[in-house]
């Protein structure tokens, strides 16, 4: 009998914890892209982003789903999109383009990261309302992801802007539905 209330027991522990043991899968696979993309393989940092966006879209869904949503749990989700959707791509375009403006292109690519780190910290301290406030980092991280692909047709400065333009739209004030 005292076994199967400690099975019982730890079951229950670890059902709690599947969500947060994806979301650490997404930062881990974050990191991944980042470590890759310091060594300049670029397209496996992509594919690495892509997947982490993967995880993202289930490790909320699971813990809602199970009604297993915790503060921890929002505080680390944001942690490990900060990793997977802000500097991974950040890091990717830098790799990939942005680097060839110099200081300009490494204060861009600071500042993308830190508009992605308030845009976390803005969602964490406000109510659920059935919409976002500006544009979510994990979108912003992936169009970032995906422009990469393009760098072969478009002029470098389009790859600029437009870490520019998904900075300061993450940090806009405009109202997103949420799906």
């Amino acid at each position: 009998m005292f076994l199967l209330e400690v099975l019982d027991s730890t079951i229950k522990k670890l059902k709690c914890q599947i969500a947060n043991l994806i979301t650490l899968a997404n930062l881990s696979l974050g990191g991944f892209a980042i470590i890759f993309a310091i060594q300049e393989n670029l397209r496996l940092s992509l594919l690495l982003i892509f997947l982490a966006a993967l995880t993202d879209r289930f490790d909320g869904m699971i813990a809602r789903k199970l009604n297993i949503e915790s503060d921890l749990g929002k505080q680390l989700d944001s942690m490990s999109d900060i990793i997977s959707f802000g500097i991974a791509p950040a890091l990717l375009l830098y790799q990939g383009i942005i680097h060839e403006f110099g200081g300009p292109g490494t204060f861009f690519t600071i500042f993308y990261i830190g508009c992605g780190a308030f845009r976390l910290a803005r969602f964490n301290i406000t109510e659920c309302n059935g919409y976002f406030t500006g544009l979510p980092i994990t979108a912003a991280g992936c169009l970032i992801t995906l422009s990469y692909l393009a760098i072969p047709l478009f002029p470098s400065e389009i790859f600029l802007f437009f870490m520019i333009i998904l900075s300061f739209f993450m940090v806009s004030t405009f109202k997103l539905k949420k799906v």
